[in-house]
């Protein structure tokens, strides 16, 4: 009898921590307001979308990794209804146009799904792009991210990172990556940055390898000193690293992807210039919109007193 009731309060223990841990943060400021509409149209399939997220289990990841981003989701767009399957018309019945703008992530509490892009748009974010990427290999990385939805949360995983990140521990740090490699290795449950790093090693896209590098022949050459500069050559080794360790992190630090930068005001053109400073230290913007857009305002005039005007 005691040994079907722990796996019983095991399962309940996680799901009580699991509550505890996406409970939304007391406060949350957005630092740059998000456009809808521009985000859409700079997004490319393949793009690396980094939030900060606004849960407890966030506040954790980013202490772990003394990161301001603590989740990480990829960019499918309509990966999902562009053939025509039940796969296609179930997202088109859930998420209705949106479904042309997806994103799939690893969810605590959910586990792999499909999320519209609007989610995240009341979030800080960042925009990491892989460079030089090609689009059939965006394709298989993207393909292979839509086939893990319905993969469970690996929220294992999280507290073997945060024994891993912990600056003290009795456990060395080689032993602590062995124990990730070899303890439960499941394809089936996964956190959000494990899930793409996956992906991505499907194509041989590096997120942060080790790398060292080597003399080659040439440069063995005795009479190597006497070459131009431009002629030696080294050879860079490349080593992949578990991907149960890429955090979200690790996409901002790669000098592998791109960093993209939009402007948060549609149709506008930011100059420093036109910028006008209160000194209320709110900043207002001048700028010229490119697109006609209705705007009402209403102005205030001064009131004419005269003869006929009461005066309270």
């Amino acid at each position: 009898m005691p040994v079907q009731i722990l796996p019983r309060l095991k399962n309940q223990l996680v799901s009580e921590c699991a509550k505890l841990l996406t409970k939304p943060l007391e406060e949350y400021i957005i630092r740059v307001p998000n456009d809808l509409e521009v985000l859409k149209s700079t997004l490319r399939k393949g793009d690396v979308l980094l939030v900060e997220g606004d849960q407890r289990i966030s506040q954790v990841i980013r202490y772990l990794t003394q990161s301001s981003w603590s989740h990480c989701a990829i960019y499918v767009g309509d990966a999902l209804v562009k053939n025509a399957n039940s796969e296609a018309a179930w997202a088109r019945a859930k998420f209705g146009n949106e479904a042309d703008h997806l994103l799939v992530e690893a969810i605590e509490g959910s586990g792999v799904i499909a999320s519209p892009l609007s989610k995240y748009t009341s979030h800080n974010i960042r925009i990491c792009r892989p460079e030089a990427l090609s689009r059939a290999d965006a394709e298989v990385v993207i393909e292979y991210a839509c086939s893990r939805i319905g993969d469970r949360y690996d929220l294992r995983h999280i507290l073997d990172l945060a024994r891993y990140f912990f600056p003290v521990s009795v456990v060395p740090r080689r032993w602590r990556s062995a124990a990730l490699t070899l303890g439960r290795d499941s394809e089936r449950a996964v956190i959000c940055s494990t899930m793409i790093a996956r992906g991505l090693a499907q194509v041989g896209y590096p997120i942060l390898p080790q790398v060292t590098s080597s003399a080659t022949e040439q440069d063995t050459n005795p009479l190597r000193r006497f070459m131009p500069r431009k002629w030696r050559r080294t050879r860079a080794h490349f080593r992949r690293r578990n991907p149960k360790l890429i955090t979200p992190r690790d996409f901002d630090l790669s000098p592998y992807f791109q960093i993209v930068k939009y402007s948060h005001i549609p149709g506008a053109h930011l100059h420093y210039r036109d910028i006008i400073w209160d000194d209320d230290e709110t900043v207002t913007v001048q700028v010229e919109v490119e697109v006609e857009l209705e705007v009402k305002q209403e102005q205030s005039l001064p009131v004419p007193i005269g003869p006929e005007t009461d005066v309270a």
